[in-house]
């Protein structure tokens, strides 16, 4: 029994006064109530000897009539997250740690479970407020304004790129770019299928057809030889695609030289989904600035965020020009509404514009602050049968998720029990992404490997690789109780 415990005991025999002084004395607000066998009978709070002396008794009566009641408790293999969905269900704040023979062997309180561990929140500055504020005050509160018109300009000076429109989400900026490069039903489009399903949505939305691009180990994003086999084939058929969708994987370009020159050799556009990636580079240029259009993401667990938006990017001004057309319903210039194809409500509004011009003056501090999460990460995860996803020299990656594979040749611990496990110490960790050509919904899609002979660097990727948390809010010590908890479960 710990000293924490034993300072907690009450027994049958003790007074009401003597139990009172005890609570005021431990400022836990619970005692616990023994038998003669040291075998916990029920908690006690200052609520229940209340109760007991309206009940008529004096402070100077014993506990031995207090009526009796079932504790709530714990045994030492209660996992944190058990032991607070306890709390919350009970509505209590304190859990007794009992032993097999029902014996208090310590005291867990809700102030002793640290807060859940999440993958990546979002992380305000100083600055937001600033420009919110402007908007509050000059009225803006509608959809475009002033906050909109210097967020792209600011965001594209800062990737080095001529023109941008912001809109509604990354997704929407891939629809917009897929739409203005021709896309329609009956083509194909070449697409990562290492990613997020939004990367590859759009391609459906327009009745085209995904041809899904398997990763390469250096990178985890397109390989540039399944993409030139892919195009070789297509070429044959007299099939190109109408665009390829590269995506920069979890803050990391994709090594794009190869790819550009293979797109190139037949004249087809890329459209580089840097969603995940802003801030990061490739060969001196910021990611996103590579192809025909690039996009980036602001939803609520990006780099930076506006809580939910995006921006679509181009040095072609008539590319962005045609975007901001098509985001705006299509209006024509007209004194009244008038409208003479379809298009959608994709702008992104003043005040959430606002919120990402604060966020981008952060920007740096924020790749800096997750780069320094992903090398502590490799510092303390050395020796272990685990990988971190490599950052090849060609360029930054910003790391927005730090992502491991396990090594299953040396460790029989597979990703799903190494996320219950961080789960049960109330830490978030996800796969790697399902790639889309194992998706039900892109069932029968045609799908390029990696290697000739077919093997697939996304499928081992998915089922060997998962993501910490990797949020520029994550403190030291709640990276060191990460690390601890991968260490001890590789170790067992």
């Amino acid at each position: 029994m710990n000293n924490q415990v034993s300072e907690l005991i009450v027994h049958g025999e003790s007074t009401v006064r003597a139990a009172m002084e005890l609570l005021d004395h431990s400022g836990e607000r619970i005692l616990l109530l023994l038998d003669n066998e040291g075998r916990l009978l029920r908690t006690l709070t200052d609520g229940d000897i209340r109760r007991y002396l309206l009940s008529g008794r004096t402070l100077d009566d014993t506990l031995e009539d207090i009526p009796a009641q079932t504790a709530v408790t714990m045994t030492p293999s209660t996992t944190p997250q058990q032991a607070l969905a306890l709390m919350n269900a009970r509505g209590i704040d304190h859990l007794p740690v009992l032993d097999e023979l029902g014996r208090p062997v310590g005291l867990l309180a809700r102030c002793d479970i640290h807060a859940p561990i999440l993958l990546s929140i979002p992380h305000m500055s100083e600055h937001e407020r600033e420009y919110v504020e402007q908007a509050f005050a000059t009225n803006w509160i509608a959809p475009l304004g002033p906050n909109v018109d210097a967020f792209e300009a600011e965001l594209a000076e800062y990737v080095g790129v001529g023109h941008a429109a912001a809109l509604s989400s990354g997704t929407a900026a891939i629809h917009l770019a897929l739409h203005i490069l021709g896309v329609g039903r009956g083509d194909t489009v070449f697409c990562s299928s290492l990613t997020f399903i939004g990367s590859s949505n759009p391609i459906l939305y327009l009745g085209a057809e995904p041809v899904f691009i398997d990763s390469e180990p250096n990178t985890w994003n397109m390989s540039p030889v399944a993409l030139a086999r892919a195009l070789d084939a297509a070429a044959r058929k007299g099939r190109l695609p109408k665009a390829v969708i590269v995506v920069n994987l979890y803050g990391q370009s994709a090594d794009m030289h190869p790819i550009q020159d293979a797109c190139d050799r037949y004249g087809v556009p890329i459209v580089e989904d840097a969603a995940e990636s802003l801030g990061a580079t490739y060969r001196g240029k910021a990611s996103g600035t590579l192809g025909a259009m690039g996009i980036y993401s602001f939803n609520g667990n990006k780099i930076i965020t506006t809580s939910g938006g995006g921006m679509l990017v181009s040095d072609n001004p008539d590319y962005i020009q045609r975007a901001k057309f098509l985001a705006t319903q299509g209006r024509e210039p007209a004194p009244h509404y008038e409208h003479k194809e379809m298009a959608y409500n994709y702008r992104m509004s003043n005040v959430l514009a606002g919120i990402g011009r604060g966020q981008l003056r952060v920007l740096e501090d924020r790749v800096a602050a997750r780069r320094a999460v992903y090398a502590r990460y490799v510092e303390g995860l050395a020796g272990l049968p685990v990988s971190m996803m490599p950052e090849p020299g060609f360029g930054r990656a910003t790391h927005w998720l730090s992502a491991l594979t396990l090594d299953r040749s040396d460790t029989s611990l597979c990703p799903s029990d190494l996320l219950r496990t961080l789960s049960s110490e109330l830490i978030e960790g996800r796969p790697i992404w399902k790639p889309m050509h194992l998706q039900p919904l892109f069932a029968g899609c045609e799908y390029y490997a990696h290697g000739a002979d077919g093997t697939s660097i996304s499928e081992r990727l998915f089922a060997e690789g998962i993501c910490l948390p990797s949020g520029s809010t994550l403190t030291e010590k709640e990276q060191e109780h990460i690390i601890k908890v991968i260490r001890t479960a590789l170790a067992t």
